[in-house]
């Protein structure tokens, strides 16, 4: 099979054949049709994180394709059935976290494309637990970054305990923005939109962001204190700037959640304001394998669109640069051709 492999930090993912890997027990092998392109593969790939995967690996947590071979004890998925799978590639199902609906909590956790070889190949490997169901209807291009782009924002906006006509800022229109706008938007909240391109902010206005900020151009904090503030501020930018630009703009009460993950990122946190306004600071990672069925559902009902470009695996050097550089509207998915 083909696959993409980081070799050594910092450096070209590099293509080549492998073997097709064989499920263990609990496992399936998943033959993949789509995988797209997040920026936490960019990160694993460039090693930016106190934790880091191992080279070589295979990066890649939003791949989906069809089950083609079935490990030991696995009886509820089928040859042939579409699955998707997520960052959360496997937890221990006992710890505190799990047991209380937490699992994307669990230290015991192996994240896809991380700690396990991902979707950035032909064929690929899933704990069969953890391999989600892809409903009827549901594009495998779509399904993809709805796989992590879309369950990371949904599960944001619950954490942030959104409710409709809360004021909820969007910071950073892209891959996980412009379906967080979504969200936020069924949620029925009025939704500002945050960002520094022309492209995404307009991408922002046509999805139904209620108010669209240039931050190039305006004071993020003030714009949005003009509105009365952020009841929530989902900060989805890889840039500290951001991160405080949002939590500058929240309401008394309101929350700042905290998503993307700038490589060393800090953000200082102003104790006299924090305390005076009753302000929260969150972290969000990821969601629940219910939080990405819920995801899938509304999906399959028409709530929602994934906007993506599809690209050939053989081009992941240049769409890591294109990202990098802001050249991309939303999402890069590639195109693996199963099927075909």
């Amino acid at each position: 099979m083909k696959a993409a492999v980081v070799r050594a930090f910092g450096e070209p993912l590099v293509i080549e054949e492998r073997p097709d890997p064989v499920p263990g027990p609990g496992q399936v092998r998943v033959r993949v049709e789509a995988s797209g392109l997040c920026h936490t593969d960019i990160h694993a790939a460039h090693g930016d994180w106190p934790v880091k995967p191992s080279p070589p690996f295979v990066p890649g947590h939003e791949g989906v394709g069809l089950v083609e071979e079935l490990g030991e004890g696995v009886t509820h998925l089928s040859i042939g059935q579409r699955v998707a799978v997520p960052w959360l590639g496997r937890a221990c199902g006992r710890c505190e976290h799990c047991l209380s609906g937490w699992e994307t909590l669990c230290e015991q956790q192996i994240n896809t494309g991380y700690g396990c070889d991902g979707g950035y190949a032909e064929k690929m490997l899933a704990w069969a637990d953890f391999a989600q169901p892809v409903p009827d209807g549901v594009t495998p291009f779509d399904a993809a970054p709805l796989t992590c782009a879309g369950v990371t924002t949904y599960k944001a906006l619950k954490v942030a305990d959104v409710r409709p006509a809360q004021l909820v800022a969007v910071s950073g229109v892209g891959g996980l923005g412009h379906l967080a706008v979504q969200y936020a938007k069924i949620a029925g909240a009025t939704v500002a939109a945050v960002d520094v391109t022309d492209d995404k902010l307009e991408l922002a206005r046509e999805l139904g962001a209620d108010i669209v900020i240039d931050a190039r151009k305006e004071d993020v904090g003030a714009t949005l204190k003009q509105h009365g503030g952020a009841h929530a501020a989902i900060a989805l930018a890889v840039d500290e700037a951001a991160f405080a630009a949002a939590n500058a703009g929240l309401r008394r009460g309101g929350k700042l959640v905290m998503v993307a993950l700038p490589a060393h990122g800090t953000v200082p946190v102003p104790i006299f304001d924090t305390v005076l306004n009753g302000t929260s600071v969150i972290g969000s990672i990821v969601g629940t394998r219910q939080d990405l069925a819920e995801v899938f559902q509304l999906h399959a009902a028409g709530r929602t669109k994934v906007i993506y470009e599809t690209r050939p695996l053989e081009t992941v050097n240049d769409s890591i640069h294109a990202v990098l550089h802001g050249q991309v509207k939303a999402r890069i998915v590639f195109d693996l051709g199963a099927g075909r």
